[in-house]
């Protein structure tokens, strides 16, 4: 396999582009190139085959979606406590919708990962290990709340993030800040 980890990264962008426009049908090395603007064959030169791009799509997809570390850093410079956790949800809802095609893309993998066991074992592991670094930079941070809090956080934004960028009528984006302070405050 060819490596050039910026070419890799480029390929695995445009994988999750494709993927969330098309679905996992139409995640295609083909496609992938015609995405990257690559010469036809490139991906196939990068990955073993689909399920190896799918895996290293699993594998990337969160960088795309976590926080920058400056602003994350300015966020965190208020007292920590509930409206801090309100802060911190609207920042995460509003970077999910600057990359909708990035969470797009990882709901396609989660229901292709019920058809593929080595997909659903690398996006379990993926996915297991952001949340418990989030239970663990919560704890740390010393916001309210504890373990059970910050999942249960997780599971309610995860619906609400999944109406919101899927069919966005259902809750209108002026309800956004109400509902997610909502969700802090009864969590």
């Amino acid at each position: 396999m060819t490596s050039n980890p910026t070419r890799r990264t480029a390929l695995v962008d445009a994988a999750i582009e494709v993927l969330a426009r098309e679905g996992a049908r139409g995640l295609t090395f083909r496609a992938v190139d015609v995405e990257a603007g690559v010469p036809k064959g490139t991906a196939s030169n990068y990955f073993a085959n689909r399920d190896d791009l799918l895996r290293q799509v699993a594998e990337h997809i969160h960088v795309r979606l976590t926080p920058d570390a400056v602003r994350l850093a300015e966020t965190m410079d208020a007292p920590p406590d509930k409206s801090l956790v309100v802060r911190l949800l609207q920042e995460l809802l509003g970077r999910l919708q600057v990359d909708r095609t990035g969470y797009l893309a990882l709901l396609e993998l989660r229901l292709e990962a019920t058809r593929r066991p080595e997909l659903q074992a690398a996006l379990t592991k993926a996915i297991s290990t952001h949340l418990e670094e989030n239970v663990r930079f919560h704890l740390d941070a010393g916001l309210p709340g504890d373990r059970t809090t910050v999942v249960s956080l997780y599971l309610a934004m995860s619906g609400l993030v999944v109406e919101h960028l899927t069919l966005p009528e259902v809750l209108p984006e002026e309800e956004m800040t109400r509902l997610i302070t909502a969700l802090v405050e009864r969590t």
